[in-house]
């Protein structure tokens, strides 16, 4: 199988990586297609992969920002962030054939839709990561946590090239798990990474900060409530102690942790937001499920 990354960053380096090690002589084809001063770092040196199981440097077949390069791929995994997901895949339409299967991993339940819209011959997976990864510098990826798990399926895809694909994973040692029920596997991931991605961007504190104050523990619970209500009102079925799991979660973090939109609001960038936070605003209103809370604190975070 032919398997372009687009989006080597914390998600798409670590797994991305993962792959490459496993099969840097075959019989699979990992490519990675990167930008800038990545793409430079990647071919001359390789990437460096800092893991909590130790330190390697990984080598694809190619690394280039031209996806004709890489010819027709079988799977793309896209791994970008939610705000770039629409140019990504556009880019990479010269690596893309009707027969290419497209894997976004990214934070939000949105982006299968998303990809869909531009592609609509092509099979579009569904998928989420539990991964705390990031990318340190140019050419590193650095793993800070023991939580690396990835979700893939899809109510309508080739089973038989999801069971062939959750076995490459599983051979490179990812932890990875074909979903018959990938909706409410994915809603889950979201339930976890919206509230928590929201308030530390809001208050603009790390997990250990926000569960050392009262008040924004109360902030938390109010928002993991409000965005429980519109995943039900969405026919979404979780589990009923779905909250105290996300808590508890969330409380297993390494203390120093925080979310990736809350490190893009530092930064001063482009951030998650409307992914993140708006999409449950949005999705409330037109389910008639009231949410105040996200609605405050999308307001605040929007201007």
């Amino acid at each position: 199988m032919k398997i372009a990354i687009t989006g080597i960053g914390g998600v798409g380096g670590y797994f991305g990586g993962m792959l490459a090690k496993k099969y840097f002589s075959g019989p699979h084809e990992i490519f990675f297609i990167a930008r800038g001063e990545n793409e430079k770092i990647i071919r001359e040196n390789g990437l460096k992969m800092q893991t909590m199981n130790g330190e390697f440097t990984v080598h694809p077949k190619m690394v280039t920002h031209d996806p004709s390069k890489t010819g027709a791929v079988d799977l793309l995994i896209c791994c970008t962030k939610g705000y770039d997901l629409e140019e990504a895949v556009i880019q990479c339409k010269p690596c893309i054939t009707y027969n290419t299967v497209i894997l976004p991993l990214l934070n939000g339940v949105d982006a299968t839709e998303r990809i869909s819209k531009i592609y609509p011959e092509n099979e579009v997976w569904e998928g989420c990561v539990y991964l705390v990864s990031r990318l340190a510098e140019p050419g590193v990826i650095m793993e800070t946590g023991n939580v690396r798990k990835l979700f893939f399926g899809s109510d309508i895809g080739q089973k038989e090239m999801m069971h062939s694909s959750e076995k490459i994973f599983s051979d490179a040692g990812i932890d990875a798990t074909y979903s018959e029920n990938i909706t409410e596997t994915k809603w889950e991931k979201f339930l976890f990474i919206s509230p928590i991605a929201t308030l530390t961007s809001f208050l603009n504190k790390n997990i250990a900060s926000l569960f050392a104050d009262v008040e924004s523990e109360k902030l938390l619970h109010q928002l993991l409530s409000e965005i429980n209500a519109v995943a039900i009102a969405n026919g979404i079925i979780l589990p009923e102690n779905i909250t105290l799991i996300n808590i508890d979660k969330m409380r297993s973090l390494p203390p120093e942790t925080t979310t990736s939109m809350h490190s893009d609001f530092k930064k001063g960038g482009r951030t998650e937001l409307e992914s993140l936070t708006g999409y449950v605003v949005r999705l409330a209103k037109s389910l008639e499920v009231s949410v105040p809370v996200f609605n405050m604190m999308y307001g605040k975070l929007k201007s």
